[in-house]
């Protein structure tokens, strides 16, 4: 019987009134359970649908809830999550939130479109927050910021110039030749970290004795990020957590979030810092007398007549200069400069339920501690993140950088022109000062003169940089125990960097050489990155959950290198075609890189987690370049404190966890072609073909890790243990092999070896005091790491460094991967081992009555070799500062160069440093409806260090940054951190900080 319209009205009405009826509106505050403090930004949801609510500024919510709901779930980032009873008929739910000292709340990244909470994970993962990252003493740079943080990590400056320039091992070395730094993520984007030359090499000649490694001293673009734009950082150290990157991942994977708003009202936040950098050591000068003078003429007993008149003209040299009182201090002048530190950062943050914002701009100017160097760096981010419905939301991430660093000229070179080298042989009694015409003299010990190379020179890097990224995620279905999503992630990384080096023709060593040099680079780099996921969650009953992930991602990389060299300069111009002459290299690479993925992980009773994934990968870059390889996963963790039978009230999370994984890395670019170079054949425009034979059946260095570990916490959280146990393998190893002259090639890039790491890492976190007054918590990690070369189809050879003569890594089967061989006598012998057999940090903050904090992070080296030819050069020179200590009866400077044996200068590289230490103050504001909060601050970065190293700092290498490899310009490689070669020298700062919420 059909009912009329009238009734069918009457019907959808009553419908209508009942639903409404059916709804109970709760409303309630989220406090900190100890100190009583509203907590702004939590979330209250109903488990197993999409109705939820976020707490506003005073910790208030509003919730409507279908009657007759049981529990709710509330949940705040660093707090317990809870599951609370909703008593029948309630109108008001108030829940006050535990800390979680532990994190064992902490959702970790678990895959490319999946996570789990920290009690769960089968990995050990670290997380870094944006508060440890930069809320104790804020580095230079981004990358310089995670020193001494990472347990796993060895993490080396290659240079202490403005701008940057870190190299980032992650449990050891994963490659020689090839790519040994870690992916960088950004809110899903990829990162690039290219260092790319300026093309310094054609003035200095630092590659021109026998080392094809690139020298010059450039930044890591990672540099470019803004550490104040992040929240929060995970490191995925092992294979099994990273293997869902394929190809890319084998160095391992630094995920980064930045800044998200929160719905709620809006919030202005102003920070500034104030600060000055020094040099951090500074190694002083040899002290002349008129007789040591003299013998750097020559020795007293040589009847020689030149001899004899040039020791008593440089006698002469030293008394005149002593009399006029104008014995200088050269280092000193260089390096001893104090530079100003300004940092400035305005964010804006908030929204509705619908859209919330993230807004930040930040302006850096450091002056380095060498005039006419320094680092500016402009930052501007915008997050937006919109509901467009109940089931689609959508992310955008923008970040414009635009920075500048100007490098000086410092490190190795064979012409005597970097500061250092001249330095090197300068001694103290030498004039180099301008005259009142603005003249310099020429220096007579050293083919330059460091004051007008440093007064007259530019070393500069200008980089405009533009990274976005889109997330869309859409909940195709939802049940009761089902839901499934889509998600599609794309992003952009372009930048363009434009180098400029100028070395004017009045400088001494122009006058007689090149007649000035203008050497100028464009770098244009694209790097993008698409990928889509389907997840479905399916939860049949409370005790198990599946997650099935399905995924294919795409990236692709374009980069023109184009570097002009000109010579014979104008006076006072700088302009390429203001020469006589000019050459000009261009270097452009492209990759098409794409994979596809499956992963399932499976939860069982909140104590068993499963996880199992494959991942195919195929690049451009490899030999065939249709072949997918193959990364698997797996991985298994058991919460023993989730089954039934544990008894144990103490320890609150006891946890035994295994995995396993694969991981790649690309053959450089080009490796599997032969080159082919230009060349000017009799007039005519030509080719010649490269020494270096292409390979076509080269292909990815595979790597393999097995992870075991256990994990546990006592006490409410209040003590914590995380130890980790690895076997990584890396298999067919890409190196240079030498080839018979017969060939009519030099070199050949092979799949020609087998490398092992093993380690041990251990967490311990610790609330010792944890009152009212006063609350403490501390971490201490510790770690080590041991490398071996097991298989190698080549025979041993040097690599990195300049020679055997001098100490060199050495690669040779059954020996650690780090080695340092040299000659001793007449035979090669092992001399040293960059690796150190131990790190260890110690991060403590202290709390006095809630607004006073005292916050510092210890790191102790244990161990570890560097190749100090530094000091080969000073002693060479007669400069050394200990040049007349006493060493076996003889002069230390004359004894060192002449003991027969390369360990003299392979010298120990351990110390212990306090990284940041910072005193912050949490102004008390009441009754104030405009300023939300004030904090005071002051900190100190690398200010206090204890080493035996006779150096400008223990943490330097010539050759550490990832370089731009390509299979001709072999780039740097994985093996030669800690050659110091006349660096820029580190420096340590200290800052005062004022920051204001509104």
């Amino acid at each position: 019987m059909l009912l009329p319209k009238s009734s069918v009205l009457v019907l959808l009405c009553l419908c209508s009134s009942l639903a409404l009826l059916a709804q109970q509106n709760l409303t309630g505050k989220i406090r900190d359970a100890a100190s009583g403090t509203p907590i702004p930004g939590a979330t209250i949801r109903v488990p197993g649908s999409t109705r939820g609510a976020i707490s506003d500024a005073g910790g208030n919510y509003t919730l409507s809830i279908p009657s007759g709901t049981s529990r709710l779930t509330v949940s705040f980032t660093g707090y317990k999550t809870q599951n609370v009873a909703v008593p029948p008929g309630a109108a008001t739910l108030n829940v006050a939130l535990e800390e979680d000292f532990a994190k064992l709340d902490e959702i970790v990244v678990t895959g490319l479109a999946t996570n789990i909470k920290r009690s769960n994970l089968a990995n050990a993962v670290a997380t870094i927050s944006g508060k440890e990252l930069t809320g104790v003493a804020p580095a230079q740079t981004f990358d310089a910021a995670l020193s001494g943080k990472i347990p796993g990590a060895l993490i080396t400056a290659n240079s202490g110039a403005p701008g940057g320039g870190i190299s980032v091992k992650l449990r050891g070395i994963t490659s020689v030749f090839g790519n040994s730094q870690p992916l960088y993520v950004v809110d899903g984007v990829f990162f690039n970290n290219s260092s790319i030359p300026a093309g310094l090499n054609d003035v200095t000649g630092a590659a021109t004795a026998g080392n094809p490694n690139n020298q010059d001293n450039p930044s890591s673009r990672i540099a470019d990020l803004n550490p104040e734009d992040i929240e929060n950082i995970e490191i995925l150290k092992g294979a099994s957590a990273a293997a869902l990157y394929g190809a890319k991942a084998a160095a391992g994977v630094i995920n980064i979030t930045t800044k998200r708003g929160k719905a709620g009202k809006s919030k202005v936040t102003f920070n500034q810092e104030v600060g000055f950098v020094k040099a951090r050591h500074l190694l002083g000068v040899r002290k002349f007398t008129p007789e040591t003078a003299a013998d750097m003429g020559g020795s007293a007993s040589d009847p020689d007549p030149d001899v004899i008149a040039n020791r008593a003209r440089l006698k002469g040299l030293y008394e005149t200069a002593k009399a006029a009182g104008k014995l200088y201090d050269y280092e000193k002048e260089l390096y001893g400069r104090t530079g100003l530190l300004l940092n400035t950062g305005v964010s804006l943050s908030g929204g509705s339920e619908k859209t919330t914002f993230y807004l930040g701009a930040n302006r850096r100017q450091e002056e380095g501690i060498v005039k006419n160097t320094g680092y500016f760096n402009n930052s501007v981010r915008l997050n937006i993140d919109h509901k467009l419905t109940d089931r689609i939301s959508i992310g955008v991430t923008t970040n414009y950088i635009n920075s500048s660093a100007d490098r000086g000229l410092t490190n190795n070179d064979n012409n005597g022109v970097s500061y250092g080298v001249a330095l090197s042989t300068t001694p103290e009694f030498v004039e180099l000062h301008p005259n009142e015409l603005g003249e310099y003299p020429r220096n007579g010990f050293a083919s330059s003169n460091p004051l007008e190379t440093r007064d007259k020179m530019i070393n500069n890097e200008n980089t405009n940089r533009f990274v976005g990224g889109t997330n869309l995620d859409f909940r195709l279905q939802q049940s009761d125990h089902s839901t499934t999503k889509l998600v599609v992630r794309a992003g952009v990384d372009y930048f363009n960097l434009k180098t400029m080096a100028i070395f004017p023709r009045d400088l001494q060593f122009e006058e007689k050489g090149q007649q000035g040099h203008s050497i100028q680079g464009n770098t244009n780099n694209t790097n993008t990155n698409l990928a889509g996921f389907l997840a479905n969650t399916f939860t049949p009953n409370e005790r198990l959950t599946l997650v099935s992930t399905l995924g294919a991602t795409l990236e692709t990389g374009s980069l023109d290198n184009l570097v002009t060299t000109a010579t014979n300069l104008v006076n006072r111009q700088t302009n390429v075609d203001a020469s006589g002459n000019t050459a000009t290299r261009q270097f452009r690479q492209k990759y098409r890189d794409n994979g596809i993925f499956v992963q399932e992980d499976l939860s069982f009773l909140d104590a068993f987690t499963l996880s199992a994934g494959v991942r195919f990968d195929r690049s451009t870059n490899n030999g065939d370049y249709q072949k997918y390889y193959v990364f698997p996963k797996g991985a298994f963790s058991w919460n023993i404190t989730k089954m039934k039978f544990w008894q144990a009230d103490k320890v609150d999370n006891l946890k035994l966890r295994i995995a396993y994984g694969q991981s790649g890395n690309v053959p450089p670019y080009g490796s599997k072609f032969t080159g082919m170079l230009g060349s000017n054949i009799g007039g005519n425009a030509g080719i010649l073909v490269d020494n270096l034979q292409g390979n076509p059946d080269i292909k990815p260095e595979r790597q393999t890790e097995l992870e075991t570990g256990l994990d546990f916490t006592l006490f409410n959280g209040r003590v914590g243990l995380e130890a980790s146990y690895y076997n990584k393998r890396i298999y067919d190893v890409l190196l240079l092999h030498a080839l018979p002259a017969s060939s009519g090639y030099a070199l050949e890039w092979k799949n020609a070896g087998d490398l092992t790491n093993q380690g041990v890492e251990l967490g311990l976190s610790i609330v010792p005091v944890n009152t009212p007054a006063v609350k403490w918590t501390s971490n201490i990690n510790w770690w080590f790491n041991r490398s071996k070369v097991t298989k190698l189809v080549i025979p041993p050879y040097s690599i990195g460094a300049f020679g055997n003569s001098l100490g060199t890594f050495y690669l040779e089967e059954g020996q650690p991967a780090t080695q340092i061989k040299g000659t001793v006598g007449t035979e090669l012998k092992l001399i040293g081992n960059a690796e150190p057999k131990f790190q260890m940090s110690f991060y403590n903050e202290v709390t006095f009555l809630k607004n006073l904090s005292l916050r510092f992070l210890i790191h102790w080296k244990n161990g570890g070799n560097n190749i100090n030819l530094s000091q080969l050069l000073s002693d060479g020179g007669f400069t050394s500062p200990d040049y007349d200590d006493l060493i076996d009866g003889k002069k230390a400077g004359q004894y060192r160069p002449n003991a027969g044996d390369a360990g003299v200068y392979v010298q120990s590289a351990a110390y212990v440093r306090i990284r940041e230490i910072g005193l912050y103050y949490n102004v008390p504001l009441k009754n104030n409806n405009v300023v939300k909060g004030l904090r005071l601050g002051i900190s100190a970065n690398n200010f206090f260090t204890w080493t035996k190293y006779a150096g400008y700092d223990p943490e330097v290498s010539n050759f550490g940054s990832n370089t731009l490899t390509t299979a001709q310009s072999r780039g740097s490689n994985g093996l030669s951190t800690g050659v110091d070669v006349m660096p820029f020298p580190a420096s340590k700062r200290a800052s005062f900080h004022l920051g204001i919420d509104f």
